[in-house]
């Protein structure tokens, strides 16, 4: 399902940034951030959404994951890019500077739990003490 998302989010331009983990000819993991659209305070603004990520299993707990998602978030703001939102483990994403998003009033539209939606501002005062309701791409409803 992951390849057919990646695929959709490409073949529909919108993969905003996408990075992959090689050794030599042999991929190791890949990421991809999209856009996403928040939904409040009267007016919509834009942020990105980390999804998907996959490491290969025989690679996973060597770091692969963790230099893709810092990569990933070093890379953002040149390409005009500050808050990102991940739907994801509330024990991983904390060490990349991601935090709850709901008690900062940003919800999903997927009704996750508190713990599991979190936003990283990739510059401070990034969010501007801004709230609302983060659309994810409709390629992501066909998961």
């Amino acid at each position: 399902a992951e390849a057919e998302l990646v695929d959709a989010l490409r073949a529909n331009g919108v993969a905003a940034l996408s990075l992959v983990a090689a050794a030599g000819e042999r991929v190791l993991g890949h990421i991809l951030f999209s856009p996403v659209r928040v939904d409040g305070d009267g007016r919509p603004w834009s942020a990105l959404g980390l999804a998907p990520m996959a490491v290969q299993p025989e690679d996973q707990r060597r770091g692969v994951g963790s230099a893709l998602v810092r990569a990933g978030l070093e890379q953002a703001p040149a390409l005009g890019h500050v808050v990102v939102f991940v739907l994801g483990h509330p024990a991983y994403y904390p060490r990349f500077g991601f935090r709850p998003a709901h008690p900062l009033g940003l919800f999903d539209e997927y009704g996750a739990p508190d713990d599991a939606f979190l936003v990283a501002e990739l510059v401070p005062g990034a969010l501007g003490g801004r709230r609302g309701t983060v659309r994810y791409r409709p390629e992501f409803a066909a998961l």
